[in-house]
């Protein structure tokens, strides 16, 4: 596709329009997925959307539409349903488009040689995943899934006021659901890798972490109700980190919908934790140099030593608030407008290894799986989940648990963190290292 061309005549069609403003927003996009099970493709599906929209600014009132044909007529109809829409609109004096800034370079976004990477290499990588994680542990009877699934995008934005960029990236992935069997028990361990570049997912690693998790939990016993240390290891950690992401939103906070809302300044967690959204952290699932209003993508520190120093903004809610946009506008493709959300989002690396979080345990809980975290209340913060994981004693992580709910606040939980290991890792765009609760209340028998 030429977006230039594109954009140009979309740009002549909208002249003649009496509108105070106008963006267009074009995504093309190629998307692989492979399923292998039993050594063989299990499904093979290749797709390549690609479409363009226009929002359109009259009188305070915005309006949208898009399109996947780039015939004329098409166009027309696009530009005109999007005039309708707006029409039909209530008049809001904080709708606009941003000024044109300069966006970051960001080399390592996209892998020349992918495109280069037969279709053939691309099987036998989800085929030695499941391969390998069979290997890796005799206990491991079978594969429920091995994958490998890989994008290629460009993105292009322009607007009336002169704002306009694009980019393109890749993204490779790769993820597999392994089951261990031993003694009438049965357990599932799920891992996954990702990657800017066909080369930086390592199957290896990936079908070793899903074997070790699925036949580390054969035998799992449940424990008696106690309230204990705890530690949440960085795949937990960011699933609880997940749910207060949303109170950082300042669409949340104007709304009334965060339990972060009037308490900026305030130290709310532990001292020991600093939390950022990094929208051009090298390697990230969502780094990109501008958002999806073509605002530039920026670093901002949300928790510094526990104290909360700021929230998260779209051009709206920044007009609104009287604060500068952060560059959070998150689109999902051309079929939606922009929205509010989180890029790279997490907890900064501790200094110590996790093993280091044992230390002076003497009875507690390893949390690494829990079920239903998504029902947390992202207002109160309260929650109460089912979980399972491995009993801490004398230090040392000893048998497998399960059976277990655990249940409290999570700005509580996150005040009560009093280790930070130095495993960040991210599932997506959120991401934690391991953490170390003072006590947790675990529901037990």
């Amino acid at each position: 596709m030429d977006f230039n061309q594109i954009a140009e005549k979309i740009e002549s069609l909208l002249r003649g329009r009496r509108l105070d403003g106008w963006e267009i927003f074009q995504v093309a996009t190629r998307n692989l997925s492979i399923e292998v099970k039993e050594q063989k493709v299990d499904t093979f599906t290749c797709a390549t959307p690609a479409g363009v929209s226009v929002r359109v600014l009259t009188q305070g009132r915005m309006g949208f539409s898009f399109s996947t044909s780039l015939d004329e007529g098409d166009l027309v109809r696009m530009i005109d349903s999007a005039v309708v829409g707006a029409e039909n609109q209530s008049p809001d004096e904080f709708l606009g488009f941003p000024l044109p800034e300069g966006c970051p370079e960001l080399p390592g976004m996209f892998d020349e040689g992918l495109a280069c990477v037969g279709e053939e290499e691309k099987i036998a990588r989800a085929v030695a995943l499941e391969r390998l994680t069979l290997a890796a542990d005799p206990r491991v009877k079978r594969v429920r899934k091995a994958s490998y699934g890989e994008s290629s995008y460009q993105v292009a934005i322009r607007n009336s006021l002169g704002a306009a960029g694009s980019y393109r990236g890749t993204s490779v992935t790769s993820s597999v659901s392994a089951v261990a069997e031993e003694g009438g028990d049965s357990q599932m361990g799920w891992d996954f890798g990702f990657s800017t570049s066909f080369a930086g997912v390592r199957v290896e690693e990936i079908a070793a972490r899903a074997a070790a998790k699925a036949a580390g939990l054969l035998g799992a016993r449940k424990i008696p109700t106690m309230r204990c240390p705890a530690i949440f290891d960085n795949y937990v950690a960011t699933e609880v980190l997940e749910v207060l992401a949303s109170a950082f939103l300042a669409e949340n906070v104007q709304k009334g919908k965060s339990l972060l809302a009037g308490r900026e300044g305030e130290r709310l967690l532990a001292p020991c934790l600093r939390i950022r959204d990094d929208g051009i952290l090298p390697g990230g699932m969502a780094t990109a140099p501008f958002d999806g209003e073509g605002v530039p993508r920026r670093n901002t520190v949300l928790v510094e030593e526990g104290i909360l120093r700021g929230f998260l903004y779209d051009g709206y809610c920044a007009r609104k608030g009287g604060k500068a946009s952060t560059g959070n506008a998150a689109r999902s493709g051309v079929k939606a407008t922009p929205r509010m959300g989180v890029t790279n989002f997490f907890i900064e690396n501790g200094a110590a290894p996790f093993d280091s979080l044992l230390a002076g345990i003497g009875r507690g809980i390893l949390i690494t799986e829990v079920m239903g975290m998504h029902t947390a209340n992202p207002i109160s913060g309260d929650f109460s989940v089912g979980a399972a994981g491995f009993l801490i004693e004398n230090g040392a992580v000893t048998v497998p648990v399960k059976g277990i709910a655990i249940a409290g606040n999570i700005l509580e939980l996150f005040g009560n963190v009093e280790g930070v290991a130095n495993d960040l890792r991210f599932f997506g765009a959120v991401g934690s290292p391991s953490l170390r609760i003072a006590a947790l209340d675990v529901s037990g028998e």
